[in-house]
């Protein structure tokens, strides 16, 4: 059996209803270009969570924190450390 997000089953059929985008979606709001940090905005829940290279991973066209610019929207994924909730991966769309 396969469910949708609010756990209604769904046939075979309408297995493409699913969002095909694993991530969260946001909005990068600040980059730190001199110490590759910056905060981004979720577009869920409003709150924001930092990023620090070497620790976030960027996927996509854009390979490092320095390409990424305030106002780009993106995917991403989260993970907990000792400093709190940051940002473990950005994922740029093609």
């Amino acid at each position: 059996m396969t469910f949708d997000d609010d756990g209604d089953e769904i046939g075979p059929g309408e297995a493409g209803a699913l969002p095909v985008d694993p991530y969260y979606q946001g909005t990068i709001t600040r980059v730190y270009y001199g110490s590759e940090t910056g905060i981004l905005r979720s577009e869920a829940t409003g709150r924001e969570y930092r990023f620090k290279a070497p620790f976030v991973e960027v996927r996509g066209p854009i390979p490092r924190v320095g390409g990424l610019r305030e106002g780009m929207r993106v995917g991403f994924d989260l993970s907990r450390t000792s400093a709190g909730t940051m940002v473990s991966l950005i994922r740029v769309a093609d």
